[in-house]
């Protein structure tokens, strides 16, 4: 069983945190309460509030958000095997164009000389931008574009009757984040892994947080947990005990 852990000041915040990171409803969420948390006296003692989501049982889509916009395979998986066809929701024309339009005007304020396709053979769709000063729509660590890519999703999603998963790429911006990202929690995992105690990475947007737990779901030797409050949170990398236990004892028999 794969899970996740995700805290917040109260049980409401931890679950909408974990709504927001799984691009899932609360209706589609599958977790166990860990702690209520509680407030403390006189705000001292105050613990947060721990829900365990079970990935396994919980809506899919959360599983495929970014496998599937980009083609992700598991690390040590045979490439060659035949996967079955994806099946990509047929979302309607209207909220599309408009979130097309709204990103034009968008864009035209930040650079010129820009081309926007859509593509819709993945899900989530994906809006991606050619030309133009990219810098300036990517931004720091990503936050230019993450704002851009909410704003859009808030646009499509009011004028559309069913909820669309969106995302907004600058010149395959997407891609090579994704990629650096899983190699960077591939080694933090290693380290975790070697030393007995959690990595941490700061100040992380939703999309990274994603990239990185579904990165290292089936990893047996860590478990991914986000920590904090409001959204550029961080991501810690636990190690289990039992696995690093386990690997002392070796070492030292050897």
């Amino acid at each position: 069983m794969n899970n996740l852990e995700f805290e917040g000041k109260n049980l409401r915040l931890a679950i909408q945190n974990a709504c927001e990171e799984l691009s899932l409803s609360e209706v589609e969420l599958d977790y166990n309460i860990i702690t209520k948390g509680s407030k403390g006296f006189l705000s001292f003692g105050a613990k947060k509030a721990r829900i365990s989501v079970n990935l396994d049982s919980s809506k899919q889509g959360a599983m495929s958000l970014v496998d599937e916009a980009f083609g992700y395979e598991k690390k040590g998986r045979n490439n060659n095997r035949k996967k079955p066809p994806v099946k990509v929701p047929e979302y309607a024309d209207v909220p599309l164009n408009i979130g097309m339009e709204s990103l034009e005007k968008i864009v035209d304020l930040i650079t010129d000389g820009t081309k926007i396709t859509l593509d819709r053979t993945v899900d989530p769709v994906v809006y991606r931008i050619e030309g133009g000063n990219s810098a300036l729509m990517i931004g720091r660590r990503g936050q230019t574009l993450e704002a851009i890519q909410y704003i859009v999703d808030k646009i499509v999603n009011k004028n559309s009757t069913e909820r669309v998963r969106v995302l907004v790429d600058v010149e395959g911006y997407l891609e090579s984040r994704k990629e650096n990202l899983q190699s960077l929690a591939y080694r933090l995992a290693e380290k975790a892994k070697r030393t007995g105690k959690p990595s941490t990475i700061s100040q992380m947007t939703a999309h990274d947080r994603r990239i990185v737990h579904l990165t290292l779901k089936d990893d047996r030797g860590v478990r991914t947990q986000s920590m904090g409050d409001g959204f550029y949170r961080r991501l810690v990398i636990f190690p289990k005990r039992n696995n690093y236990k386990r690997k002392k004892q070796f070492q030292k028999r050897n």
